[in-house]
Order: C-alpha cells, then sequence, then structure tokens
C-alpha cells in the first residue's frame, strides 16, 4: 500500500468515526460506515437498530442502502466501504451482495466479527464474488469508542 492510499484510507475512516459518534449521542452502539466511489462519498451510515426497531439496520447496510439509493443500482462496484469494526456475517454477506471491491475496517471484533477474528466469510469459495480488505486502519482510535462506550453503559447499570 502506497502512502497516499494509506492516507486515503485513514481520511475516509475518520468520516466513519464521526459517524460511529453521531450513533453513540442517540444511544446506538457506535459504529459508522462510509461508501466511497471515485473519491466520492456516495453513502454513509451508523448503527440504528434501536432506534429504527430494525435489526438489520448496522451501519454497513445503512451505508450500502444510502449508496444504492443514490446512484440508483443496488450493485455497488468499484467502491470502497470504511467501518469501524470489523463486519459481522450479516454485514459481510451484504457486501458480496453489493458487489464491494474493497472493505476497509478499523478494530476487529472478537464476538461476531468475520472477516478474519473467528473465520472469513468473505474467503469462502461458493461466493461468485471476492472483496479486498485492509485491516487494522485507525484500530486504537476505532476501538476506544468502542470499549469507552460498554463501559459507560456497564457503568450506568451498575449506579
Amino acid at each position: 500500500m502506497t502512502e497516499l492510499e494509506a492516507q486515503t484510507d485513514e481520511h475516509y475512516m475518520r468520516r466513519a468515526l464521526e459517524l460511529a459518534k453521531q450513533g453513540e449521542t442517540l444511544g446506538e452502539v457506535p459504529v459508522g460506515a462510509v461508501i466511497v466511489k471515485d473519491d466520492q462519498i456516495i453513502g454513509e451510515g451508523f448503527n440504528q437498530p434501536i432506534s429504527s426497531c430494525d435489526p438489520t439496520a448496522h451501519a454497513e447496510v445503512v451505508a450500502l442502502r444510502d449508496a444504492a439509493s443514490r446512484i440508483e443500482n443496488y450493485r455497488l462496484t468499484d467502491c470502497t466501504l470504511y467501518v469501524t469494526i470489523e463486519p459481522c456475517t450479516m454485514c459481510a454477506g451484504s457486501l458480496i451482495h453489493a458487489r464491494i471491491k474493497r472493505l476497509v475496517f478499523g478494530a476487529t471484533e472478537p464476538k461476531s466479527g468475520v472477516v478474519g477474528s473467528n473465520d472469513n466469510a468473505l474467503l469462502l469459495p461458493h461466493f461468485n464474488h471476492s472483496i479486498e480488505t485492509v485491516s487494522g486502519v485507525l484500530s486504537d482510535e476505532c476501538s476506544a469508542i468502542m470499549s469507552n462506550f460498554f463501559t459507560a453503559r456497564r457503568a450506568a447499570r451498575k449506579g
């Protein structure tokens, strides 16, 4: 990876972190996602399953819906999805179906992540699409926002 590519990845991951913070202010688990095509943001999202009463409203899915709506196509070829946390099974499958070209994520998710932590759903041989993956972009910041959120949540329950 070139220095310019690393800087670009960090730039868009910072936007994903801003979105994660927006979700956190609504009481949602702070995960943010951004979809980029031709160096332009075409979709954004943050976790919204609680506020929308929709178990599929993960940041990645919200961003996919936003991007697909904007470009009026459910295929998001030649797009990169940036997300603060390693995707779960549902989100990994959604990325495959959308034909995302590249996935960049921040922190690993040891409990439900399936892009390296527990398995790699993106590498299963029966899928007809593969996704280039980069992990660890701004991982400390991405991990900290999650850790701080759950620490505060546990403290509130005890208090």
